[in-house]
């Protein structure tokens, strides 16, 4: 079985599980061993039984902890060469040599298919994922956070996706009037910063179309969002749409359900 869940998501760490199957995988690993391994075990599965941790670019909160659970696993790490270069500090000694893949690669581990292209984000080499199993791609995951703006190539992955963990980062108000040095807002609101919850309703109206069956909102800002406003903003969009897609949640401090694809 296809399935998903948002082990944790925010700006103090971002982890993914994917699995099919008896094949799991992590897309980031921000967490620590100690919460990556009682989420997994309260879905079910076995912490130890991972086959790949494939980092989409080198910030903390997608790496933090990318090494200690590739040593407690030694799930082989997937990485590209400019996101390894500046992240061998932070991830430390590894068991077995990362594998390098160039953005727009596939990479295949076990029974899992996943398809890296380029992410507009002020990192050196941001990446996203589609992902599907080996023997079907008419069921798939797209993994879309740390994004500036939605580009072309995104829209036209995630048009293809049945689930969609996408990006809601900010509302731009509280952004703007909250406690963050300007620099730092600029940032955010930038080409190569984050999608705020306008930015993510915008491109939903754009791409949603019949195969689409869950949107789960991911990576929310603490201080710069409220779970509740970008829940709404996105719910009566969806439903303005007549949408039918299942509107779900991620939280920096809880894991989603195992959700199917």
């Amino acid at each position: 079985m296809f399935q998903t869940s948002v082990l944790s998501s925010g700006s103090k760490g971002n982890c993914f599980l994917v699995k099919n199957g008896k094949t799991q995988i992590l897309i980031d690993a921000g967490i620590s061993y100690k919460k990556y391994s009682q989420a997994m075990t309260d879905l079910g599965l076995e912490p130890t039984k991972l086959d790949a941790v494939i980092i989409s670019h080198e910030h903390s909160d997608h790496i933090g902890g990318a090494g200690v659970i590739h040593r407690k696993t030694n799930a082989p790490i997937y990485i590209t060469e400019p996101t390894w270069t500046y992240s061998t500090k932070k991830i430390g000694k590894l068991n077995t040599e990362p594998h390098f893949f160039n953005t727009g690669d596939s990479i295949r581990v076990g029974s899992l298919m996943i398809h890296s292209f380029t992410s507009p984000h002020d990192a050196m080499d941001s990446n996203n994922f589609i992902v599907h199993p080996v023997d079907d791609d008419k069921k798939q995951l797209g993994i879309a956070t740390d994004l500036g703006f939605a580009h072309n190539l995104l829209k036209h992955n995630l048009s293809k996706a049945t689930t969609i963990i996408l990006e809601s980062n900010h509302d731009v108000t509280m952004l703007k009037t909250g406690p963050y040095e300007w620099f730092l807002k600029q940032r955010i609101l930038s080409k190569t910063g984050h999608l705020s919850n306008e930015q993510a309703c915008s491109l939903v109206e754009e791409i949603i179309n019949d195969k689409h069956e869950r949107l789960i909102l991911a990576h929310l800002s603490e201080t710069n969002n409220d779970p509740e406003i970008a829940h709404t903003q996105m719910a009566f969009l969806l439903n303005k749409l007549k949408s039918k897609i299942k509107l779900s949640l991620s939280s920096q401090t809880e894991h989603t359900e195992l959700f199917s694809v």
